[in-house]
């Protein structure tokens, strides 16, 4: 088996702490994100009623965008922070004594890059989207249908925009006792409608209510009069608009890679570009995994061995990924808004990758093996 293939006991000792600290290190990151994101939806759940458990299944929809966005970052930060911990310790120095090569170095932090890159192609082409779908999907269904279903005794619950409703109590049976509804989704002919008994009904077009015994009460926009009708038996729609829901139409995030290279009819002329290049960089940002992983065994593989350490290097590298980060999110905005720019995603992702593997790989591969038997 060629020198570069074997497995030894060094490796599966780095790699050991390389992914145990890519695990905790992504999923600390990624609850800190989930954490200060989930805050915007807290008003989505308090003004609907909802449990606190739809606001964990909500929100932990968003879970695989931000793993997909720290993972490269994370990646990153473990290689450097492990290989730099290990070149302190000089156990770099005695692997090196044994006649292991940088590219044998480097091989543990490389099989860990590859997975990770994987990890985000797998995510950035199927887990995110179906993700996003699923969320958006359940937040308009929260906002459509459920809402209303929803609703708690004795508490004001705002089921849509300028729609709010109050139940004195509820029975087993579903019957509502006591119920006050202001509707003001059309500004010019806001009501109060006040009912003795109703029951909620789910209909093809949106949620209902079913109204006995009450009253709608108007303010005349000429006159300033109130006006008031009683009614025996009544159905108000609880919709948004108070009409017929008009179909979802989904997003770019939540749509296949073949809906983004052939965006759909109901794309506008303006999106398009945004679409295209949206596909592009959804296979392109991936590869800046290995290119991040390059970069931080290069600052700690290559170079003077200093028996106090150096901070140089790793500045150095840091700066360089986040120059990258700013270049793949500058190009990615300027393709989306003229596709011909689109080869600087490609650009930006393959050219860094390619220099970074050249710089550290190539002395190893055009060199004889200097690698000793595997411990």
């Amino acid at each position: 088996m060629p020198a570069v293939l074997r497995v030894s006991r060094l490796d599966r000792y780095i790699f050991r702490q390389l992914l145990v600290g890519l695990v905790a290190v992504t999923l600390g990151l990624t609850a800190l994100i989930w954490l200060t994101q989930s805050l915007r939806f807290v008003r989505l759940v308090v003004d609907h009623g909802l449990s606190f458990g739809v606001f964990l299944a909500l929100t932990g929809l968003l879970v695989p965008s931000f793993v997909a966005v720290v993972l490269p970052i994370t990646t990153f930060v473990v290689i450097q922070f492990v290989y730099q911990r290990l070149a302190g310790d000089r156990e770099i120095t005695v692997m090196r004594a044994t006649g292991r090569s940088d590219l044998a170095l480097a091989r543990p932090a490389l099989v860990l890059a590859l997975l990770a890159t994987l990890t985000c192609y797998g995510l950035n082409l199927w887990g995110v989207p179906a993700s996003f779908r699923a969320f958006a999907g359940y937040r308009w269904q929260i906002s459509h249908q459920l809402a209303a279903f929803l609703v708690q005794d004795g508490v004001f619950t705002r089921i849509a925009h300028g729609l709010t409703v109050y139940i004195q109590r509820r029975d087993r049976d579903g019957i509502l006792h006591g119920i006050l509804i202001d509707d003001a989704r059309n500004p010019q002919a806001a009501a109060t409608v006040i009912a003795r008994s109703g029951q909620m009904l789910q209909t093809r077009d949106g949620p209902e209510i079913l109204l006995r015994d009450g009253t709608r009460q108007t303010i005349d926009a000429r006159t300033g009069r109130l006006d008031i009708l009683s009614f025996r038996r009544n159905v108000l729609d609880l919709t948004e608009t108070g009409g017929t829901p008009a179909a979802r139409v989904p997003g770019m995030a939540e749509v296949s890679l073949s809906r983004l290279l052939h965006p759909p009819a109901f794309v506008g002329a303006a999106d398009r570009p945004r679409w295209v290049a949206e596909a592009n960089k959804r296979l392109s940002s991936p590869l800046a995994t290995l290119t991040y992983a390059a970069i931080a065994l290069l600052s700690v593989l290559t170079g003077t061995f200093r028996r106090h350490g150096s901070y140089l290097r790793p500045l150095v590298a840091v700066g360089i990924v986040v120059g990258l980060i700013a270049l793949q999110l500058s190009f990615g905005d300027l393709a989306a808004r003229n596709n011909a720019l689109i080869p600087l995603i490609w650009a930006e992702a393959v050219l860094p990758c390619l220099l970074a593997f050249g710089l550290l790989l190539g002395p190893d591969l055009l060199a004889p093996s200097r690698e000793a038997v595997p411990q």
